[in-house]
């Protein structure tokens, strides 16, 4: 499991020691970060089996962490997002059906109902498109990971990207795994800049991307 971390200070350690992570010793933890001034290093170190410090940026961080961990199944998580308790046997169970990469589908924890709509239609869009977001615990096998050359190296959309190399090989390695049970993830990105203005700048986003417009001009809009 590689886990990216900026200044996450207040949650890591509750987030290291989720219910889903105990008794799961198939599950080697690396978390990479990204020089948080918070102390997250230091807190996730008495946690994880390893803690590693790298250049800041998520696509950076996940490469690192990825080229360090012994796993042949590579299991990408956000540190505001919670795995449900049956997440490890799921994936096996997506390994053995023949399934080459996957995600979970997605619960946005908020105040705002509006997020169980963003929710749904971030599951549907995915389900019907293949397109999988680091919100959903992006999980997929070493080889061919390292086939698509990992995630690309920029600030913004490298899930996407990502994603999307791996559907153009679906030939080869097969569809995605769209697996019902739900990761929670924090609603605080939403609600910090207001739910409906980050559903229409993710939107404005994802459609200037898909036209060519370069992700580090994306990563000025989105700050």
């Amino acid at each position: 499991m590689i886990v990216p971390t900026l200044n996450e200070a207040a949650g890591i350690s509750a987030f290291l020691q989720q219910p889903s992570l105990k008794g799961n010793d198939g599950i080697e933890v690396v978390v990479v970060d990204g020089a948080s001034t918070d102390g997250t290093g230091d807190l996730a170190a008495l946690h994880a089996h390893r803690v590693l410090l790298a250049p800041r940026g998520r696509a950076r961080q996940m490469n690192m962490g990825a080229h360090a961990a012994q796993g042949s199944w590579l299991l990408f998580l956000h540190a505001d997002t919670v795995l449900p308790p049956r997440a490890l046997a799921q994936i096996q169970a997506a390994a053995r059906a023949g399934r080459a990469w996957g995600r979970f589908d997605v619960a946005i924890d908020g105040v705002s109902p509006v997020l169980r709509l963003v929710s749904a239609m971030m599951n549907l869009r995915s389900r019907w498109s293949g397109i999988a977001t680091g919100d959903q615990a992006i999980f997929v096998r070493r080889d061919v990971f390292d086939l698509v050359g990992g995630y690309p190296d920029q600030p913004l959309m490298e899930d996407v990207e990502l994603s999307a190399r791996l559907m153009s090989l679906r030939q080869q390695i097969g569809k995605p795994a769209c697996l019902r049970e739900r990761v929670i993830t924090s609603g605080r990105r939403w609600e910090k800049r207001g739910v409906w203005r980050t559903i229409f700048l993710m939107w404005f986003l994802r459609w200037r991307y898909w036209r060519g417009e370069p992700a580090s001009s994306l990563a000025d809009r989105y700050r």
